[in-house]
């Protein structure tokens, strides 16, 4: 450890710095930028290597966060980018995406601002490319096995990288346009700018990883045609189906999921021909939502040009503090300002929604109520207090509901769960024999590092099936969960 006292010689937390207001809604950049040098040191100098560091157990993907904050302080760059990168193959997004339950793990937490654990991570992913540290893996020999993974996102990514630096022959199947799920066009380019994710991918390209976008398993190739094709099978499709708020009006235009939103204005970000754009330029617009999706249609919002920008939520607006039945070390359910909250437009809580108003076909406002909670545990408007809020375009972000692919269970005998998610086993394996499911695709609606996490350990469990034995580490189970009192 380079100074155990780091943490009392500076106790103040300082978070990346972020572009201004004004300057950043003129454009798609990222909004964050990089820390000055002598401020991350002092920054990753506050982690107190503590005998027993929680925020291993925070992170899925066990990341050994207290050696690379230690190899940090030292400036051993790239024996740091090594530690990284033994645990988690794509440093460069969680560093940017992730919500960073690590830090709630912290031991720091518990009494002071928990260590910056999320930028230190994304400052090794920048240095290690800017000095070349990031090499292709190339296998000295090949397996002799083929696999095909279906969806390109976090978690498929994860399993290919992981497989074909195994000695697998790896095809990764993409319906959109070009490889990236989720990372491509789920996420705006102020949080992940895509010449981000396209270094990741080329390096992929040079140590075999094949990519196969355009085509859709079940439509352009059926499931059984791709099993007989294969030695395995991963399907890591992710948890695509959006909710649904069925109320009176839902038939009215102007009235969108907010991934159809976000898809499109990542496609016209792209300079993509977008045959039917949804623009929210010079439009009152609502957010039904209040997570990191409905963040994200506000500052996209907010970029077009949008009038006004109005984020409801059915429920209480959360404390600030960590709530006695969410005690360390668990993540929190508190109040956040996330970048696009600070650019603009206004969060409303126990608001209930009761009828999407319009005029001509057309969506011209939302009709909502105070939520009231009730005995039995319900919640539902409180008669009387109606009121109307205009709006041009409401977007849907109420979150995922599970597998879409109807043509999966339909060509193979594939099982899903009591959340429509695909079923499997503890080995990643669903109902048909060399079909393993990961991701959001099994595990339902999650975080980035879970999908990574489960994509690592579905490719231990795929080399097993195939070979009889395997080193590649197995950081989850599909049945394990983050710690939840409520469960």
């Amino acid at each position: 450890m380079a100074d155990p006292r780091g943490f009392l010689k500076v106790r103040t937390r300082e978070d990346r710095p972020k572009r201004p207001v004004p300057v950043r809604l003129m454009d798609w950049a990222e909004v964050q930028q990089r820390q000055e040098a002598g401020t991350l040191h002092e920054q990753a100098g506050r982690c107190m290597d503590c005998g027993v560091p929680f925020c291993h157990q925070g992170c899925p993907l066990g990341n050994l966060i207290p050696e690379w904050n230690d190899l940090v302080w030292r400036d051993r760059w790239d024996e740091a980018s090594e530690r990284m990168h033994a645990t988690n193959n794509f440093p460069e997004f969680t560093g940017r995406v992730c919500p960073a339950p690590c830090e709630s793990s912290c031991v720091l937490g518990i009494n002071q601002e928990p260590v910056t654990i999320k930028q230190v991570e994304y400052a090794i992913g920048e240095k290690a490319f800017d000095d070349d540290l990031i090499k292709p893996y190339v296998p000295q020999r090949l397996v002799g096995k083929t696999i095909a993974v279906v969806g390109s996102g976090p978690a498929g990514l994860a399993a290919a990288q992981q497989l074909t630096q195994g000695g697998f022959t790896v095809a990764v199947y993409e319906r959109d346009d070009r490889i990236g799920g989720l990372l491509r066009y789920g996420i705006p380019d102020f949080k992940l700018e895509k010449s981000v994710l396209e270094r990741r991918l080329e390096i992929m390209r040079q140590e075999g990883t094949k990519f196969r976008p355009g085509v859709e398993i079940g439509t352009d190739i059926t499931w059984d045609a791709l099993r007989r094709r294969y030695d395995a099978v991963i399907v890591a499709t992710g948890a695509t189906r959006p909710r649904e708020l069925a109320i009176p009006g839902r038939e009215l235009a102007g009235i969108h999921y907010a991934m159809d939103f976000l898809v499109r204005a990542n496609h016209l970000v792209a300079e993509d021909h977008v045959p039917d754009p949804i623009d929210a330029r010079g439009k009152h617009v609502i957010v039904l939502g209040g997570g990191d999706t409905g963040s994200d249609c506000i500052g996209t919002a907010l970029r077009q040009g949008a009038a006004s920008v109005t984020s409801l939520a059915i429920g209480r607006k959360p404390p600030v503090d960590r709530a006695d039945e969410e005690p360390w070390p668990m993540m929190p359910r508190v109040f956040e300002v996330s970048t696009s909250h600070e650019e603009g437009g206004e969060r409303m809580y126990l608001a209930s929604t009761v009828e999407f108003v319009g005029q001509d076909g057309r969506v011209t406002g939302l009709r909502v109520a105070e939520t009231e909670y009730r005995e039995d545990g319900s919640r539902g408007p409180v008669a009387g207090t109606e009121k109307v809020l205009p709006a041009d375009l409401i977007l849907l972000a109420l979150g995922f509901t599970g597998n879409e692919s109807r043509e999966l269970t339909e060509q193979l005998p594939v099982a899903l769960d009591s959340r429509d998610n695909v079923a499997r086993d503890e080995t990643y394996m669903t109902a048909v024999d060399g079909v393993f499911s990961c991701g959001d695709a099994g595990r339902g609606q999650s975080l980035v590092v879970w999908a990574i996490a489960e994509g690592r350990a579905c490719a231990a469990h795929v080399e097993r099936h195939l070979t009889g034995q395997t080193r590649l580490p197995e950081p989850v189970t599909p049945s394990e969960r983050a710690i939840d009192l409520s469960l």
